[in-house]
């Protein structure tokens, strides 16, 4: 793999790993906390295949994937990317889990999934193999019954009335200590999230493949002011075709 910007050098796996792995300047002088995301798309736009994300991928795309998920607090995940992706079991290798206790974090980052309606099923992997008990964050109109099934494989809480407070959600989490959160999808989650202007990271993956159809964009939701919101390129890594992309919130 290769860094292009800034400072283009042939990265070894060990340099590969200390610049994904190392916190970032921008996250180290935030006071507040740091939110980023990480989307994979084609060069014609397209967030899925066949509704699944996994065949706009491969070994570089899945190798930068985790070690950006190994640095996380908790992982922000949407219930329709729960669905389609599944999310049972670990959600790291034992060297990651190993890395995390040498670096003072719990060996498991907890799954924190959003869903307004709960239409999750408690028998899904993601609660079963849960190496750590997930959050669900949720709305106070989700129907009461599905509110209990859950409860029994999760920790439910509201994070909006009516409808997603953002806001909310990133003090819900804070609350409970965990300042580096990161998402993993999906549209609607980063649609919600730049639309109330919290996004500070986006790290996308420019998959070199045309994909047509009707799969829609990384992120779809509400427009407002918010959302329209410049960010900074920070670093830029190509690994044959393929570009991995990091943008910033740029500082206020």
């Amino acid at each position: 793999m290769e860094r292009i910007f800034p400072d283009p050098e042939v990265l070894s796996s060990a340099v590969l790993e200390h610049d994904l792995l190392a916190a970032p300047p921008e996250n180290r002088r935030s006071s507040r906390p740091w939110v980023s995301f990480n989307f994979i798309a084609s060069i014609d736009g397209a967030a899925t295949v066949d509704g699944r994300s996994g065949q706009l991928g491969n070994p570089w795309d899945l190798r930068v994937f985790s070690l950006l998920r190994q640095t996380a607090d908790v992982i922000l995940v949407g219930a329709q990317t729960i669905r389609s992706e599944g999310y049972g079991g670990d959600l790291l290798g034992p060297e990651a889990q190993a890395w995390r206790t040498d670096n003072w974090l719990d060996p498991h980052p907890p799954l924190a999934i959003v869903s307004g309606s709960l239409n999750l099923d408690p028998g899904l992997e993601v609660f079963t193999q849960a190496p750590v008990r997930p959050l669900v964050l949720t709305l106070a109109s989700a129907p009461q019954e599905r509110r209990e099934a859950l409860s029994e494989v999760s920790d439910v809480v509201n994070v909006g009335d009516e409808s997603l407070d953002v806001d909310r959600l990133v003090a819900e989490l804070a609350g409970r200590g965990f300042k580096n959160i990161h998402s993993e999808g999906g549209p609607t989650l980063l649609g919600s999230f730049a639309a109330a202007g919290r996004v500070d990271e986006l790290n996308l993956t420019v998959s070199p493949v045309l994909v047509g159809g009707a799969a829609g964009r990384i992120a779809h939701g509400a427009h407002t002011e918010e959302a329209v919101r410049g960010m900074e390129l920070a670093r830029v890594l190509k690994a044959d075709s393929m570009l991995f992309l990091r943008y910033v919130r740029p500082a206020q």
